[in-house]
């Protein structure tokens, strides 16, 4: 674990060794493993019930871990350490506000029970998650998404060197994902790190420099994106049904035994072989010699197969995932919670 942070040349933001979180007979963690480094954003994946949530309210103490060490920020955490999470903004589960208080109100009273907040900084957080012109109407007039983007306000007013949110797309329409992606690696690149927890792969894969992947509370895999998807690297070639066996052949041929599979598509014919994409052509040309015509041909390496093959699971998430999470649309902590280091944990 420790050459991810050699990778990086900077060091660990989260560090955790064991650990272990059981609800009852129900086993969240099964000695979790994490290394994420400074200055990156992090993406944080698994399927539903894999431990994710538990994880981050760990990291924020809003619970305790049965088992196991926690390091912050190069140093080790623990329940009496929750001055240092003004270091730390979070967004967990549902963002909880005073529904009749103004967006810009509620942001206020969040300021008023952590760190000195400097003049101005509300209004500049309510302008980079664009809410500047709703700032002053009612909590309970927004939609889930601005609800979200307010949260998100919320866990930056502090200006943390460690953000963690937990799937900050929910609710957001497609212009206000690039406006967050686009704000969380400008984050990043000013040496934040950015823990983000989430169920859609297509974003992750365009905002992540690394990623982690839980399932059944344990770490099955983790590294920068482009070396884990460099292990999925496939060439896809679509050919007329009768082709089939003349073009498994050919394929294997050029790539090796067992390279080649059939795609689950009941409306075309789709091969996938195990190739470098770099090397697309090379296919096209086995094939061609083989007789066979490729209709359509796509290269390129896929976070869905890589989730699918170590989880056995589908990326699909949409309910919480441990036995303490509060229901969906309720409010996870009380209000000021989403800004963990302001002192809103309870």
């Amino acid at each position: 674990m420790a050459s991810i942070a050699d990778a990086a040349g900077n060091g660990l933001a989260i560090s955790t060794r064991g650990l272990v979180k059981r609800y009852g007979d129900i086993v969240a963690l099964d000695g979790l493993d994490l290394s994420v480094p400074t200055g990156v954003v992090y993406g944080f994946l698994g399927p539903n019930g894999a431990g994710k949530t538990t994880t981050m309210r760990i990291l924020t103490s809003l619970i305790r871990p049965d088992a196991g060490r926690v390091e912050l920020l190069g140093r080790p955490f623990g329940r009496g350490d929750r001055r240092r999470l003004f270091d730390v903004g979070s967004l967990i589960e549902s963002p909880a506000f005073y529904p009749f208080l103004s967006g810009r109100e509620n942001l206020r009273a969040i300021a008023a029970t952590g760190a000195p907040t400097p003049r101005g900084r509300i209004d500049e957080m309510l302008e980079i998650v664009g809410l500047r012109e709703r700032a002053g109407d009612r909590v309970s007039a927004y939609s889930m998404g601005m609800k979200q983007r307010l949260g998100i306000a919320a866990a930056l007013l502090s200006d943390p060197r460690l953000l963690l949110l937990d799937e900050p797309a929910n609710g957001l329409d497609p212009a206000g994902i690039v406006a967050m992606r686009d704000t969380l690696r400008r984050l990043a690149a000013a040496g934040k790190t950015v823990f983000v927890s989430s169920h859609i792969l297509g974003e992750v894969r365009q905002l992540a420099d690394v990623v982690g992947i839980i399932a059944r509370g344990k770490l099955v895999r983790e590294g920068p994106l482009d070396v884990l998807l460099s292990s999925q690297a496939t060439v896809r070639v679509r050919i007329d049904d009768g082709d089939l066996e003349r073009a498994t052949a050919a394929l294997e041929a050029l790539a090796g035994p067992d390279s080649t599979e059939r795609l689950a598509d009941p409306s075309a014919v789709w091969l996938s072989v195990r190739f470098d994409p770099d090397r697309a052509a090379d296919v096209n040309r086995a094939l061609a010699r083989a007789g066979v015509f490729a209709a359509r041909l796509e290269a390129g390496a896929e976070l869905e197969s890589l989730f699918l093959e170590l989880t056995g699971d589908s990326p699909a998430v949409s309910t919480p995932d441990d036995p303490s999470a509060t229901p969906p649309g309720t409010a996870a902590t009380p209000p000021g919670a989403p800004r963990a280091p302001a002192g809103g944990v309870q």
